[in-house]
C-alpha cells in the first residue's frame, strides 16, 4: 500500500499533508508515531472509568493527532466526541455513539497505518 492509498482508504487528506510535509518518506514517518500515540488508549480508560474530564482530554488530544496529521475521518469523529464532552459533569446520551464511530475510525486508521 502506498502512502497515497493508505490516506484513501482511511479518509484522510493526502495533498494536504504531502503539502507540509513534502515527501512521502517523511508522512510515513510521522504516521508511524501515530500508532505509538496513547491518546486512544486514555480515552478508552477514560470511558470505561466515566471520567469525563479525562475523557474530554484524550479526545481533544487524539482529534490535534489527527489534524496534523490529516487524518481527517478519525479528526472528525474526535472532534464531534471532544464537543460531546466539552464542559461536561457526567456523560451525555450521545457519548456511546460517538465513542463507538470514533473506535471504528480508529481501528481502520490504525490497520491503514500498519499496512504502510
Amino acid at each position: 500500500m502506498t502512502v497515497k492509498e493508505c490516506y484513501e482508504v482511511m479518509k484522510g487528506d493526502y495533498d494536504d499533508v504531502l503539502s507540509r510535509l513534502r515527501t512521502d518518506e517523511r508522512i510515513k514517518k510521522f504516521l508511524l508515531k501515530v500508532l505509538s500515540d496513547t491518546s486512544f488508549a486514555t480515552l478508552c480508560n477514560a470511558i470505561e472509568a466515566k471520567d469525563v474530564e479525562e475523557a474530554f482530554r484524550a479526545a481533544h488530544t487524539l482529534k490535534g493527532v489527527c489534524k496534523n496529521m490529516s487524518i481527517t475521518g478519525l479528526a472528525y469523529s474526535a472532534s464531534n466526541l471532544t464537543e460531546a464532552l466539552r464542559g461536561k459533569q457526567a456523560f451525555g446520551d450521545d457519548v456511546d455513539a460517538l465513542f463507538k464511530k470514533v473506535k471504528k475510525d480508529y481501528a481502520l486508521t490504525m490497520a491503514c497505518i500498519q499496512m504502510l
